[in-house]
C-alpha cells in the first residue's frame, strides 16, 4: 500500500513499504549466483557455504536489492497514482532494522505542472520576411573581394578601409595600464577590431606621424581598470596600406573553390549558399518571436528539479565552449549556478509548454516532414545521399531533426493563431544576428 502527500506547490511525498520476504528472496537468488564464480579462501569456486557467502556479501547485496526494489516500488506507485514525475525522487528509509517484516520509506518528488495558455488570437508577432535579390549577391561576392584583399603602402594619409601599422601605448594617470601598448599592430581601420574612438583617431595620419590623445572607455568596458575611464593614448602610425581588391575573375573563382574557374557557376553557388543560411536565419528569428509570445500566454510553475538540471546542462555546455575557444579550464571547475538560472528557466518553461501544445492540438512532427527536412539539409553538401544515410544510420540523429520539425510546427501555430506583422529585412539586418 501506499499514499501520497501534497507537500507544497509541485512537491509530493509517496510513503510506502517493501516487504521484507521480497527482499530477502531476491538476496538469496543473487547471492547464489554470485556463489558459482565467488573466489573465498579455503573453499572452491561453487562449494561457498551460502552462510559464508552471506558473511562475506551479504550487507553490500542487501544495499544493493534495497535500493533497486526502492526504485521499482516507486516506479509502480507513480503509475498507480497516475504522477507525472519531474526529475528524480529522494528515498528516506523509515525503519530503522532493515530485517525488520515491513521495510518504510517515504520518497520526495516533484510533478510536472499544468500549463495553462491563454487564447493566443489577442496576441501580436513579427514575422521576419526576407528576399534575396542580386544586390545581395554581390554584396557578398564583395566582401569575400574584401577578405582576400592585399594591402600596398601608400603616402596619402588613413582613411576607412585602410590597413595601418601602429605602435601604440595608453596611460591612466601617467601609468600604462595592462593591456594599454602595442608595437607593430596591423589594423584595419573600419573593421571594428578596436573601439570607434580609437580607430577615429588614426584616421587621417600619415606613415611617420605620431599623435597623442584623450579616450574615455566604456562604462562597461570588459577590462575593469579602465572601464568608466579617460585615458591619454600615444599612436605612432609606421605604414598605411591601401586595399587592391580581387578581379572576380576565373582566378578569383579558383580561389573559391571552383576548380573550373567558371565565375558564372560561382555566382550562382553563393546565390544558393546566401540563401540558405538566410532562411535558417529567419526561421531562427521567427522561432523566437514565437517563443516570447508562447512565454507570454503560459501560465506555469517550474519543477525546481528540472530548473537545476536544466542549469547544470548550461554550465558544462559553457565550459565546453570555453574549452572549444582555447581556454584553459581546471578539472571539476564550476562556475556559479546563478549565471544560467534566468536561461535555464526559459527553457524548461519553453520544453513544457511546447509538449503541452504537441499534445493538445496533435504538433507531432510527420514522418515525411522529416525526410523533407533531411533532403534540405544534404543538399548544402557535394554528396547529399551520404548525408541522408547518416541521419537514417543513427536514431539519436533523427530524433534531433524530430524535434526540430516539432518546433517548426509549433511556430506556424503561433503565426497562424496571432496576430502577425512582417517585418522585412536586409541581409545584413540577418546576418547581423545569430
Amino acid at each position: 500500500m501506499s499514499n501520497v502527500e501534497t507537500l507544497s506547490g509541485l512537491q509530493r511525498r509517496l510513503n510506502a513499504s517493501i516487504p521484507q520476504q521480497q527482499l530477502r528472496g531476491e538476496m538469496e537468488a543473487r547471492l547464489k549466483r554470485i556463489g558459482r564464480t565467488a573466489k573465498v579462501h579455503g573453499f572452491r569456486p561453487g562449494k561457498v557455504p551460502y552462510k559464508v557467502l552471506e558473511q562475506q556479501y551479504g550487507p553490500s547485496v542487501q544495499q544493493e536489492v534495497l535500493g533497486e526494489s526502492l526504485q521499482r516500488t516507486f516506479a509502480d506507485a507513480a503509475v498507480t497514482n497516475k504522477l507525472q514525475v519531474a526529475g528524480y525522487p529522494q528515498f528516506e528509509i523509515k525503519t530503522a532494522d532493515l530485517n525488520a517484516p515491513q521495510i518504510e520509506f517515504s520518497a520526495t518528488f516533484e510533478v510536472y505542472p499544468e500549463v495553462v495558455l491563454r487564447e493566443i488570437s489577442g496576441e501580436s508577432v513579427n514575422r521576419v520576411v526576407f528576399t534575396l535579390g542580386d544586390a545581395d549577391v554581390e554584396e557578398t561576392i564583395n566582401t569575400l573581394r574584401k577578405q582576400r584583399a592585399e594591402f600596398k603602402k601608400t603616402d596619402r594619409a588613413a582613411q576607412n578601409g585602410d590597413q595601418v601599422r601602429i605602435d601604440f601605448s595608453g596611460k591612466l594617470n601617467d601609468v600604462v595600464f595592462e593591456g594599454g601598448e602595442g608595437k607593430d599592430l596591423a589594423l584595419v581601420l573600419g573593421a571594428g577590431r578596436m573601439l570607434p574612438d580609437f580607430e577615429k583617431a588614426i584616421l587621417g595620419m600619415k606613415a611617420g606621424e605620431t599623435k597623442s590623445f584623450d579616450m574615455t572607455f566604456p562604462a562597461d568596458y570588459h577590462g575593469k581598470e579602465v572601464a568608466g575611464k579617460q585615458v591619454t593614448f600615444t599612436i605612432t602610425v609606421h605604414a598605411v596600406e591601401e586595399a587592391h581588391l580581387p578581379e572576380v575573375d576565373a582566378e578569383f573563382a579558383k580561389s573559391l573553390g571552383a576548380d573550373d574557374g567558371d565565375v558564372e557557376k560561382l555566382k550562382q553557388e553563393i546565390r544558393e549558399n546566401v540563401g540558405r543560411e538566410a532562411e535558417r536565419r529567419v526561421k531562427v528569428r521567427n522561432k523566437d518571436n514565437a517563443m516570447e509570445v508562447l512565454l507570454k500566454i503560459a501560465q506555469l510553475e517550474v519543477p525546481k528539479a528540472l530548473l537545476e538540471s536544466e542549469a547544470q546542462n548550461l554550465m558544462q555546455q559553457t565550459l565546453q565552449d570555453m574549452e572549444a575557444r582555447g581556454m584553459k579550464i581546471p578539472k571539476g571547475m564550476q562556475l556559479p549556478p546563478d549565471m544560467f538560472v534566468e536561461r535555464a528557466t526559459k527553457r524548461v518553461k519553453l520544453g513544457l509548454i511546447l509538449a503541452e501544445l504537441v499534445k493538445k492540438h496533435d504538433l507531432k512532427a510527420k514522418p515525411e516532414q522529416m525526410k523533407a527536412l533531411v533532403q534540405e539539409y544534404a543538399q548544402s553538401y557535394e554528396h547529399p545521399e551520404e548525408v541522408v544515410r547518416w541521419y537514417a544510420a543513427e536514431p539519436g540523429r533523427m530524433r534531433e531533426v524530430e524535434n526540430l520539425v516539432l518546433e517548426d510546427n509549433v511556430v506556424a501555430w503561433v503565426m497562424a493563431g496571432a496576430k502577425v506583422s512582417d517585418q522585412a529585412v536586409t541581409l545584413n539586418e540577418l546576418m547581423g544576428s545569430n
